[in-house]
């Protein structure tokens, strides 16, 4: 199979001839041009020769101007629609043009968001997001209705440009919210991104972010994939996952031992992760970003160990 056809089999339900494999971390190049992250992007995914490619989104979502904080019921009403091309997001976009037209009918690729919650978080209000949560909740919920619809603009610009689907990354741990919070202010705005963009991308994602997860929660997002750190200490395992969703499930991939272990860890490891994850409706990959600073040796190792598919029964 080439890498299409394997993609299309896991989504279908089949059993490809291996699971399709990808492995992603962050460039740090946030501050470059999109042509720079995109050939960046393409230069990793060749040189690895991976199954599809997961592009990260490091352009960050612009606070009103000249706001240095968000942390008042008045400063979150300055939040509104956005020209999505006067923004940094011009950047993935010309990234996602350069990336299509090189991947086009030889793999497909997938690109990030983060959910309307963590992008006020990341770039806006920050340490400040359990004092609005508590003080000012009605005008939260209305900021993170306004998150949500700028970036289902953004969502369905990106598949438009050639994205397979969209991977959106969720807090849904304990230790990141409350599950009160969580089904108050996460949940909602992050199910109306997916509601909105369900059937347009054949890879549309979840990555279900966090430790100690809230994952029955997230069951009902309308999305193919679920991706997570299965291979974490609280799971819950890709069995469990596959048994109650017809969703297919991306992991196996430990992210936090693969630059700090050996090769012949790695090996086992992977083999293990393709006996967790079964023969249909699986992905194979990390359960969230990989250590930059990786050695490429590993990432080597991870590819080699799923192209062997030398996994004992």
């Amino acid at each position: 199979m080439n890498k299409i056809e394997r993609v299309e089999a896991v989504l279908r339900g089949r059993e490809p001839d291996r699971p399709p494999l990808s492995l992603w971390y962050h460039f740090g190049v946030q501050h470059g041009s999109g042509e720079q992250f995109a050939r960046l992007s393409l230069e990793y995914f060749n040189h690895y020769d991976l199954d599809f490619l997961k592009l990260m989104n490091d352009y960050f979502y612009p606070s009103p101007l000249g706001m240095e904080t968000i942390n008042t019921a008045a400063d979150l009403s300055h939040l509104g629609p956005l020209k999505l091309e006067q923004t940094e997001w011009a950047q993935q976009f010309r990234a996602l043009e350069v990336i299509a037209k090189e991947l086009r009918d030889r793999a497909f690729f997938i690109d990030t968001v983060f959910d309307p919650w963590q992008t006020i978080r990341r770039s806006m209000a920050g340490e400040n997001m359990q004092a609005l949560m508590d003080e000012a909740p009605a005008a939260f919920l209305d900021a993170l209705e306004v998150v949500a619809d700028n970036l289902i603009v953004y969502c369905k610009k990106s598949l438009a440009l050639g994205s397979a689907g969209i991977f959106m990354s969720v807090p849904a741990g304990a230790e990141i919210v409350s599950r009160e919070e969580f089904l108050k202010f996460v949940k909602p705005p992050a199910l109306k991104v997916f509601a909105a963009i369900a059937g347009m991308g054949k890879m549309n994602t979840a990555h279900i972010h966090g430790q100690d997860l809230y994952f029955d929660d997230c069951l009902d997002f309308p999305v193919p994939i679920f991706n997570w750190w299965d291979r974490g200490p609280n799971g819950p395992s890709l069995a469990e996952v596959k048994q109650r969703t017809e969703a297919c499930v991306m992991g196996g991939i430990d992210q936090t031992i693969v630059a700090r272990t050996s090769k012949a860890f790695l090996t086992a490891h992977v083999h293990e992760g393709l006996r967790l994850g079964g023969k249909d409706r699986f992905f194979i990959a990390n359960g969230c970003s990989i250590d930059t600073w990786t050695n490429p040796a590993a990432i080597r190792s991870v590819v080699a160990a799923v192209r062997s598919r030398l996994t004992p029964t």
